[in-house]
């Protein structure tokens, strides 16, 4: 990467990871990404410390909030499939203990670091797709059910004030889905398209996606 390149795209995670880090909560994944925005701000400040424990701990700590993050963001995804499709006979018995038990994992082998990040983000991606595709379907048709039932009762209504209704909704659909999206961390899948050679635009969608979610 080229060092302008490199500089804008620090500045742009530092800043959006500093916006993250301010407006998180202590609870479940705004906690996880509270944790990983915090210690990616202090990743050039351990790197430049004489003592090698300090970027060990830094390296450590953001290690595991990056897959505390990636396990949120299925628990995310788990929990919207069971709101909006499994509908019916979804109480379960301590239901936030056990989530908390799988979100705040910790893995220590050293020697898969980078193959576990990858392969485990990929199983993620590909869950939280298809629970993404899923969810936008099911919204999709709660969209045209609450349009069939508005058109009943405004039979008498103008042509414009429907069409602005209709715009207006389409609209709403459309920032919702943007919303879970970041959200379930599909965002992070752009990780894919820039690998193996520099992309640009890529990587500026990534680091201000990514940073800001």
């Amino acid at each position: 990467i080229a060092k302008k390149h490199w500089e804008i795209l620090s500045y742009i995670s530092y800043i959006g990871c500093g916006l993250s880090a301010f407006f998180s909560a202590h609870v479940s994944l705004s906690g996880a990404l509270f944790l990983l925005n915090s210690t990616f701000l202090l990743t050039e400040w351990g790197a430049r410390v004489n003592l090698d424990w300090v970027c060990e701990l830094v390296a450590a700590l953001m290690h595991y909030s990056l897959l505390c993050c990636f396990t949120w963001m299925a628990i995310e995804a788990l929990h919207l499939y069971l709101l909006l499709i499994k509908v019916f006979n979804t109480y379960y018995k301590h239901y936030l203990l056990k989530l908390s038990l799988a979100g705040w994992c910790w893995i220590i082998d050293d020697s898969f670091f980078y193959s576990l990040n990858l392969a485990y983000f990929t199983l993620i991606f590909i869950l939280n797709s298809g629970i993404l595709l899923a969810v936008g379907s099911s919204i999709c048709k709660m969209k045209q059910v609450s349009k069939s039932n508005s058109k009943l009762r405004a039979n008498t209504r103008g042509k414009f004030k429907e069409e602005r209704q209709r715009f207006s909704t389409s609209c709403k659909s459309g920032l919702t889905l943007l919303g879970l999206t970041c959200l379930m961390g599909t965002t992070w899948g752009l990780a894919f398209l820039g690998s193996g050679y520099v992309n640009y635009p890529i990587l500026y969608l990534f680091c201000i996606l990514n940073s800001l979610q």
